[in-house]
């Protein structure tokens, strides 16, 4: 039994399509979603979403998405993740993501407004969970 999603962020449609489960961080926690699944409204926080489908009878294919964020909404036979920034994991670039969460580091030193500061730390968490993405994709090959 499946059920299907949409990912989609500002710019455009991420991820459509039937689905086994799939697997987020919500307010509350960690949520894990399954056909049959109660409706549900809930803010995402920064992280991976985990898709499990399959592609025929006898292939499974599990893909990650980093989301900067959003709004999750089930429904009996449909479930929609609302997104600003949703990226592929084939899509993230390691190398980029360390530069930027380095940038980030080395500003936060330099910077003493505690405003400032959260901004900051806000991006840092997003640069690691878009590398908590690619370690999830490393594990898949």
């Amino acid at each position: 039994m499946n059920f299907y999603l949409d990912v989609v962020s500002v710019k455009k449609r991420i991820f459509s399509g039937f689905v086994k489960k799939i697997r987020v961080t919500g307010s509350e926690g960690e949520l894990g979603i399954y056909p049959g699944h109660t409706q549900l409204l809930s803010i995402i926080k920064p992280g991976i979403v985990y898709i499990s489908h399959k592609i025929d009878k006898i292939d499974k294919k599990e893909e990650c998405i980093y989301i900067s964020g959003g709004i999750l909404e089930v429904q009996p036979s449909i479930v929609s993740i609302l997104a600003d920034v949703a990226i592929r994991a084939v899509d993230l670039d390691r190398k980029r993501i360390l530069k930027t969460k380095k940038n980030a580091e080395e500003y936060m030193k330099n910077v003493d407004l505690k405003i400032k500061k959260d901004d900051i730390l806000l991006k840092i968490s997003k640069e690691i969970a878009k590398l908590r993405v690619l370690e999830m994709m490393d594990k898949f090959k």
